[in-house]
């Protein structure tokens, strides 16, 4: 059973549809580590054009899904509510595996360094258990 609905997610970042990317939060130690989750409908509008002999998610949405974890994770902190997590930078990505509509994501960040207001996230996406995606993610915190 999930900890964050969709719903208790947007209490916490600001994003919504069509750019809410995250489903469920399964785990959460605020500004310490955060596990999410997103299904990929089959008929998610990106696959429409990504690609329409061979529907396969893009990278950069991935990273995108990773980030949004890492904002709930920061976020959820009390001295952070109310506030917005930027992207300010990826390092290290490595994209290893092809993800297809009709799978689960599981989107894990762990905070590795935090230095003001901004903090730096080793950021794991997996498909059954099987390591589709990996990065540093860097955010600053603004008002």
């Amino acid at each position: 059973m999930a900890l964050l609905t969709r719903e208790q997610i947007q209490e916490i970042i600001p994003h919504r549809d069509p750019f809410l990317l995250i489903d469920t939060v399964e785990e959460l130690e605020p500004g310490v580590r955060v596990v999410a989750t997103k299904y990929l409908k089959p008929d998610e509008s990106w696959f429409k054009g990504h690609f329409p002999q061979e529907p396969v998610q893009p990278g950069v949405l991935t990273v995108e899904m990773l980030a949004q974890a890492g904002a709930v994770c920061a976020l959820s902190l009390p001295e952070n509510r109310g506030k917005i997590a930027y992207f300010a930078g990826i390092d290290k990505a490595r994209f290893r595996r092809p993800i297809r509509p009709g799978e689960t994501i599981r989107l894990e960040v762990e905070m590795i360094k935090m230095r003001g207001p901004v903090g730096v996230g080793k950021a794991t996406a997996t498909v059954d258990g099987e390591r589709a995606v990996t990065a540093e993610i860097t955010f600053a915190l603004g008002k």
